[in-house]
């Protein structure tokens, strides 16, 4: 059921309703922040714990929504932004190489969560070598089908740098591919 986002928003800045109100954002963007944030740290669990981090920092940060953005593009910032600190602290507990003789696509391939077949696998393993950015720039063309506007509004960055990181990605993809197919 989709709920509007103004009569999400309406119960949110009402002191009086916010406790309804964000129910009702959960509810509206669990499952789109979900897969959004399962595409940039891949695994089912991590996704999970990433998602709760963003609805606390939401919730925390309700005062700061100004509505200069829609509520959807805010909460995308800040999962995305939630996202890519969770990988970092990630990366520094594992001390840089996660798992290292276990590859992105053998986790995949036994994740009871994950459907894809093999060469869907290894181009979740190219696009996890990406560097963060252009990870997240890939995943919002790619798989979001995102105009480079609306990108813009969300990262911050220039259409124009959003274009390049998309070219590059798609070219670093493009040869893990064919090297390992």
């Amino acid at each position: 059921m989709n709920i509007d986002e103004s009569s999400i928003l309406k119960n949110l800045r009402d002191p009086s309703t916010v406790r309804v109100g964000f129910p009702m954002l959960v509810k509206q963007f669990s499952q789109s922040l979900y897969w959004k944030i399962r595409q940039i740290v891949l695994s089912h669990d991590d996704a999970d714990d990433v998602l709760q981090n963003t609805f606390i920092k939401v919730w925390n940060n309700l005062d700061q929504f100004e509505g200069k953005s829609s509520l959807s593009t805010w909460l995308y910032r800040i999962a995305i932004n939630e996202s890519l600190d969770f990988l970092r602290k990630k990366k520094q507990e594992l001390d840089i190489d996660i798992d290292a003789d276990v590859s992105v696509a053998n986790r995949l391939l036994a994740d009871d969560f994950f459907d894809g077949d093999e060469m869907q696998a290894l181009l979740q393993e190219a696009i996890s070598r990406l560097p963060e950015k252009q990870r997240v720039v890939f995943n919002m063309k790619y798989y979001d089908g995102m105009k480079y506007s609306d990108m813009s509004k969300i990262l911050g960055t220039t259409e124009g740098a959003l274009k390049a990181s998309y070219h590059i990605a798609v070219q670093k993809i493009t040869e893990f591919l064919k090297a390992h197919h």
